[in-house]
């Protein structure tokens, strides 16, 4: 298959550019502690610059991969399955929802909300960014926000995500690793005055897992 051919189906959908998949413990949010099986799709221009995955930016460093195998490894695995990047909905994400939903699986995202939402979730968990604010209906549609708070500026901009956000949506206060035991503290003390926030850990680093 040509290049050009292989870049139709990526912009179909119909392949995405895998980073890396594995089964391991979801560590953050409403779900910390289950089993899941997380594909990674390469691709983002959002520009974190604490990001801990920046190999995943460049798209063109990870082969594109046919939707119908990433649905057999992760059937394999989980009926959990955590699709994460890079930023996912920078593809459609229609033709993957499709086919692991047709095997019966839970699937849950984890975006910035940089780019509209495509494809069917059983859970949406929304990471927004400064640098590229979520766009479109994401802000009705999530299950959980969940905000990295690096320094206490981050607390004001979460109120504002915050207030975006459906009554449903539980909200979500997480430490950036690299600053964890400055910001943590911080984050401890605004949760207990403002109960309506959680405080979220990256366990997976604590137990150091994937």
């Amino acid at each position: 298959m040509g290049t050009e051919d292989v870049m139709a189906l990526v912009e179909k959908g119909e392949m995405l550019p895998l980073m890396e998949e594995f089964y391991t413990i979801q560590g953050e949010g409403f779900h910390k502690g289950t089993a899941a099986y997380f594909v990674r799709i390469g691709g983002c221009d959002v520009g974190c610059h604490w990001c801990d995955v920046k190999e995943s930016w460049n798209a063109a460093t990870h082969p594109p991969t046919a939707i119908a195998a990433i649905v057999d490894n992760a059937a394999t695995y989980s009926d959990t399955i955590v699709i994460t990047g890079g930023e996912p909905l920078t593809w459609d994400m229609g033709p993957l929802t499709k086919g692991l939903k047709e095997r019966h699986l839970n699937i849950h995202i984890e975006t910035s909300g940089a780019y509209p939402l495509t494809g069917v979730w059983d859970w949406i968990c929304l990471s927004p960014k400064k640098n590229k604010l979520p766009v479109g209906a994401i802000y009705e549609e999530a299950h959980e926000l969940k905000v990295i708070v690096y320094n206490k500026h981050d607390l004001i901009f979460a109120e504002e995500q915050a207030a975006k956000t459906n009554k449903e949506c539980i909200l979500y206060l997480q430490p950036e690793w690299s600053v964890r035991e400055k910001v943590t503290p911080l984050i401890v003390d605004y949760v207990m005055q403002n109960p309506k926030w959680k405080v979220s850990l990256q366990t997976h680093k604590y137990l150091n897992i994937p």
